[in-house]
């Protein structure tokens, strides 16, 4: 009568929406490195899913300053969204300093830190999906959580051997610091998926 009961299923479809874009940016970050061509042409692609991850995020932090009671913790849902939105910052960090920095072809490490992180918002956009129902989905939330912690783990050790390998094999030093710069962004939008999966974790904890 008074506005305020809330409608949640307005912010979990907006989380779906920002899942499925991320999803979207990880699998063309994986085809650049898969397939290295018409990057230029790619980075165009990233920008525009990087505004539409800006808007769902915009989209959220209006609606839950909106709005008086909400389906979730209140600092649950702004960092859900702000995280979500910081991965594709992160994917289009990468790409924009591959063609900035005329980094040249992907390593075969790079293309399996990209394989990773698609493979985590797949594992995303599953969860986010049964977010709606936290109580009747709680095992299977845990679930795709787990395995975007075993994404990462893989990530970690792919990270660290592939640094490890630059210092031994790339004799240019300007060569080694654009590509450890790079990975690093790569495992730094892996770190935020294991965030997200942790975040998730807890909120099924509160509320299952």
């Amino acid at each position: 009568m008074f506005g305020l009961k809330p409608k949640e299923d307005e912010f979990f479809k907006l989380f779906v929406d920002s899942s499925n874009v991320l999803r979207q940016g990880a699998y063309l970050l994986k085809d650049v490195m898969d397939n290295y061509i018409r990057l230029e042409e790619k980075m165009e692609e990233i920008s525009k899913i990087e505004h539409q991850a800006d808007d769902i995020n915009d989209a959220i932090i209006d609606k839950l300053n909106q709005t008086f009671i909400t389906p979730l913790d209140r600092e649950d849902i702004y960092s859900l969204a702000t995280m979500l939105d910081d991965v594709v910052d992160f994917q289009q960090g990468i790409m924009q300093r591959m063609v900035l920095y005329k980094a040249g072809k992907p390593t075969s490490g790079a293309a399996e830190l990209a394989g990773l992180l698609a493979e985590c918002t797949e594992e995303m956009v599953l969860a986010f999906a049964l977010l709606k129902n936290i109580k009747g989905n709680q095992h299977k939330i845990l679930d795709h959580t787990h395995k975007i912690g075993a994404l990462e783990s893989q990530g970690d050790n792919i990270y660290r051997r592939e640094v490890a390998l630059l210092f031994e094999t790339c004799p240019d030093p300007i060569e080694i610091i654009k590509w450890k710069e790079i990975l690093e962004y790569m495992e730094n939008a892996l770190d935020h998926c294991e965030s997200i999966g942790d975040l998730l974790r807890g909120v099924v904890m509160k509320y299952a």
